[in-house]
């Protein structure tokens, strides 16, 4: 079988930036061929990837201690439980009809003081909203409409679907911004990546293409007490590193004190 190259690219590096605990075993699910194995390795992570392409696994292998070949509709089935502290699920569970029993089987996999880490992308972003307006539902090779989506999710039914399926959300992320084009290349840094940051937080629904959570197992809860996610918490916008030309990500951290202005937190190298 022949790699498919249209699932290469450079890791989602957003997503990765949201870890807070120390390196060691990643469970990277649909780890293609090892594009985030790759970018994990470099910050200290021993890699297991999961991918159910053959041509996938021989290219993932450079990346990772070792590859599992599985249909991630089937489980996890050959790690135990509590086996690593961090499990990937990077533009994956849009993949899956159901995608509860594999949101399961994370939690079951990842050690009680791990993290499961999730990105999602925004079908209602504005290019795609617009698409929608003009009467147009098509499925395309790659992108927020892959012919290889079977669900779709908003940043809103993103965050409730983890926490309607036992995960606690740390922190939030998004990545997107204005359609600015070319004038980008010629307006003030500051400026255009003010705005940007102003509207991810205000209107996520609209200018956001990837929804990004780094989420812990949900205590069990006691008797009526419902199970959930807190929806609000204060935004936090990111440094980023001079000369860098990634879009720009608004984080924010649940838990923190309500009411709490913007900050810019130092980045992890």
């Amino acid at each position: 079988m022949e790699l498919d190259l249209r699932y290469r690219n450079g890791g989602n590096s957003d997503l990765l930036d949201l870890i807070d605990i120390r390196p060691g075993r990643a469970l990277d699910c649909g780890c293609g061929a090892g594009d985030n194995a790759r970018l994990l390795r470099a910050r200290g992570w021993r890699v297991t990837g999961v991918t159910i392409d053959p041509s996938e696994r021989a290219a993932a292998g450079v990346e990772c201690e070792q590859v599992e070949l599985a249909d991630l509709n089937d489980g996890l089935s050959f790690a135990p439980d509590g086996s690593y502290q961090l499990v990937l699920l990077s533009h994956i569970l849009e993949h899956l009809a159901e995608p509860a029993p594999l949101l399961a089987e994370a939690r079951r996999v990842v050690d009680p003081a791990g993290r499961i880490l999730v990105a999602l992308p925004n079908v209602l972003h504005y290019r795609q909203r617009a698409q929608f307006l003009l009467g147009r539902f098509e499925y395309t090779e790659t992108g927020l409409m892959d012919a290889t989506h079977l669900r779709f999710y908003t940043v809103d039914s993103a965050r409730r679907l983890l926490a309607d399926n036992g995960l606690r959300l740390v922190a939030h992320a998004t990545t997107g911004g204005l359609p600015w084009w070319r004038s980008r290349e010629v307006l003030p840094r500051g400026l255009t990546r003010g705005a940007d940051h102003r509207v991810l937080a205000r209107w996520p629904n609209m200018f956001a293409w990837q929804a990004l959570f780094l989420a812990t197992p949900a205590p069990a809860p006691a008797a009526g007490v419902e199970l959930g996610t807190p929806e609000s918490a204060p935004v936090v916008v990111p440094a980023q590193s001079p000369g860098s030309s990634r879009p720009p990500a608004v984080i924010g951290r649940v838990g923190a004190e309500a009411g709490a202005g913007p900050r810019t937190p130092s980045r992890r190298p």
